[in-house]
């Protein structure tokens, strides 16, 4: 299928892992799919993204805070408190104990492999997680429906606003938003054809 891609496509796909990568992300996912698009998109998929508000640096900042100050979700803080564990009450023990930013610097050290890599750091290829791999599935299917003779990243970015997580539609700014930029991006594929 990869033989497919244009070259601008397959480089997102290689910048997904890397962000992924640097998310400490354990598998690729629809986000980091949305950051390759983001980061490789040609000069007008890209203009079309900012003009709707959406850019690699905002994307990677909210992928970035996200978790932090919360490092459990909801259920878990709520089934901690079931047996009288207030995570709020530990957070400001921790910050009057050891300071404000304690926990930001509480990062663990990476450990020394053999070879003086980490240990703990993943190296090689980070695989796609099942949505991901959906999307490249429906970016494929996106090109073979208009019968374009390669993947643009812009059939990635339809793959993506056909199956978008909940992360993702966060960051294109909710389903109404993802519905106004369908068209235009097929628009824009039509013009480059």
């Amino acid at each position: 299928m990869f033989e497919r891609f244009s070259r601008s496509a397959r480089t997102a796909i290689v910048i997904a892992q890397e962000d992924a990568r640097e998310l400490r992300s354990p598998r690729i996912e629809v986000e980091h799919m949305l950051l390759g698009v983001l980061s490789q998109g040609g000069p007008e998929l890209k203009t079309l993204l900012e003009e709707a508000g959406i850019t690699h640096g905002d994307a990677m900042k909210t992928l970035g805070q996200q978790g932090k100050g919360q490092p459990l979700g909801a259920e878990d803080a709520e089934a901690l408190r079931s047996i009288g564990i207030d995570l709020d009450a530990v957070r400001e023990s921790l910050e009057a104990t050891f300071g404000e930013d304690a926990l930001e610097r509480a990062v663990p050290e990476e450990r020394q492999g053999r070879f003086g890599r980490g240990r703990d750091r993943n190296w090689g290829n980070i695989p796609f997680a099942r949505d991901a791999k959906k999307v490249l599935e429906l970016g494929l299917r996106e090109a073979l429906a208009r019968k374009d003779k390669s993947i643009e990243s812009g059939h990635l970015l339809l793959g993506i606003l056909r199956a978008p997580n909940e992360t993702t539609t966060r960051i294109l700014g909710g389903a109404q938003a993802i519905d106004e930029l369908r068209p235009k991006v097929h628009a824009l594929l039509d013009r480059a054809a």
